[in-house]
């Protein structure tokens, strides 16, 4: 079992930057694929950026470029450092943990408004 809790979502004006955290417990979380996925109001929930176990990172088109997702194996964490911030990102950012069973956040809000 798997337990995620993010931190970091907030306000921010466009073009600033924000850094989420998902913090997880359990065993074996060098073995999970660690993702960032946003959800904006109306719209259905989107990958924004995954990394794998080996270190393999992808990222949705409309972030790369201005979004850095990184892992710490040790403390269990993965952040997602989000600069050039843009209206267009207001959403609820969940973190997922997948290996074999996919475990969810409950989210965090990031809204950018001028």
């Amino acid at each position: 079992q798997v337990q995620l809790v993010e931190s970091g979502g907030g306000l921010v004006q466009p073009g600033g930057s924000l850094t989420l955290s998902c913090a997880a417990s359990g065993s074996s979380f060098s073995d999970y694929t660690m993702a960032w996925y946003r959800q904006a109001p109306g719209k259905q929930r989107e990958l924004v950026a995954r990394i794998f176990s080996d270190g393999r990172i992808n990222y949705v088109d409309s972030v790369k470029g201005r979004f850095t997702i990184s892992r710490d194996n040790a403390k269990k964490t993965v952040d997602l450092q989000m600069n050039s911030l843009k209206p267009e990102d207001t959403a609820v950012y969940s973190c997922n943990a997948i290996f074999f069973v996919s475990y969810w956040g409950k989210g965090t809000l990031v809204t950018v408004i001028s």
